[in-house]
Parts: structure tokens; C-alpha cells; sequence
């Protein structure tokens, strides 16, 4: 089926059409603007999917810590990581309310500008996130601004709290550059188990929509 109606509910696949990829002047102001709203100090980083288990830039520190006021969730439409135009995957963001554990970085002073900027190439490609400073409180109760990304509900991009009937055929279907979807779901709930912090809402999608447990 490729329409849906308000009564017939979410379909799959959606037609997204292709999106526009951001050019590097374009990230380069992004991660500027970002930056202007800095006020100093180190600069940390909020992690709560794949930058878990696959950070690719140096760290300086590594914090557990706790965003209030956002939750992860599997909402997002991957046209090229996860998923392809004709058979999107899905990959987590933050979105509005409750609350996220995960990990806070502090990037090294040493090559900030460079890290940053291939940090915002990985994350951005598209703008269906917005780079924002989130309160963290870290595992001693100290606070700490973080950047996170959180998603833009108003782009097409944003899938938001899909049905399990949709989450299935994601699963099952959807492969991008990087793997599939549902790889990349149990490599993060591997990883937050590992670490002690288990996302038990993403756990119990996973075994509704696979019919098996993370282990």
C-alpha cells in the first residue's frame, strides 16, 4: 500500500520523497550557530544510541548521566544509514518528555573544531535534527550543558510512535549503508544492558516486533 488516509492509520512505505543533504557550508554554519550558545568551559556531549557503541572521535572523559525533559525513542525515518527512499529504516532521536540515560562525553581541547565538524557530518547529513544544549546531571549530581540532537517533529523525516505492526516490516525489510535497523536496535540495547542502563521500553519493542529478546 503506498497512501494512507487519517483513518487508515501510518503505512509502510512511506513516501518521504528524497531528502536534501545539507553541504558542508551549511553544516559549517549549523555547527557555528551551535557553538555561539556555548558559554564556555568544556565542551560535553550527550550520547544515547549508536555514539554509545560507536563514538568514532576522541574523548577526554566519560560520564554516565540523565537528560531530563526528553526521551529516546525509534522515530526517526533513515533513508541512506538504515534504511533506503524506497524502503526507509528507522534509527532513534530525542523527543519531547520523560526523561533519557546515557552517556556524557567531554571532548578534548585538542582538534575541537575538526571533531565537531565530522561529528556534525555523521549527525546531520539532513536537517531532521536540531543540535541543542540539554541539562545533564551526571552520575556524582553535578550538572553539565551537553550537546544532543533532538528531532524536528515538523520535518516528513519524523515518524514518530509507530505502530508494531510497522515496526515489523521495518524490521524485517529495511537495509542501509551502515546495516539494518534491527541490528542497529539490538546493538544499542546490547550496549545500554552492558552499561548497566536498560532501556526496557526499546527491549520490549524489540521482542514484540522479533519475537526474541536482545542477549
Amino acid at each position: 500500500m503506498t497512501s494512507s488516509t487519517a483513518l487508515d492509520g501510518p503505512f509502510y512505505p512511506p513516501a518521504l520523497g528524497a531528502p536534501e543533504r545539507l553541504s558542508a557550508e551549511q553544516l559549517r554554519a549549523s555547527l557555528e550557530i551551535s557553538m555561539a550558545e556555548h558559554d564556555g568551559g568544556p565542551v560535553w556531549l550527550f550520547a544515547y544510541g549508536s555514539l554509545i557503541w560507536r563514538p568514532e572521535f576522541p574523548v577526554a572523559e566519560t560520564r554516565r548521566a540523565r537528560v531530563h525533559g526528553y526521551h529516546r525513542g525509534l522515530y526517526l525515518w533513515s533513508l541512506t544509514h538504515r534504511g533506503t527512499p524506497e524502503m526507509p529504516g528507522l534509527v532513534l532521536g530525542l523527543d519531547r518528555g520523560g526523561s533519557c540515560a546515557g552517556f556524557a562525553y567531554r571532548l578534548p581541547e585538542e582538534e575541537l573544531d575538526a571533531n565537531l565538524f565530522a561529528l556534525w557530518q555523521r549527525e546531520m547529513p539532513y536537517a531532521s535534527y536540531r543540535p541543542e544544549w540539554l541539562s545533564c546531571r551526571l552520575d556524582d549530581g553535578s550538572r553539565v550543558r551537553a550537546l544532543g540532537f533532538v528531532l524536528e517533529r515538523h520535518l516528513p523525516s519524523y515518524a514518530g510512535s509507530l505502530p508494531d505492526s510497522i515496526v515489523q516490516r521495518v524490521f524485517a525489510s529495511a537495509q542501509g549503508h551502515f546495516g539494518s535497523t534491527r541490528d542497529y536496535v539490538e546493538q544499542t540495547v546490547n550496549a545500554l544492558r552492558a552499561c548497566a542502563m536498560p532501556d526496557l521500553n526499546l527491549e520490549a519493542l524489540l521482542a514484540r516486533c522479533c519475537g526474541k529478546s536482545a542477549d
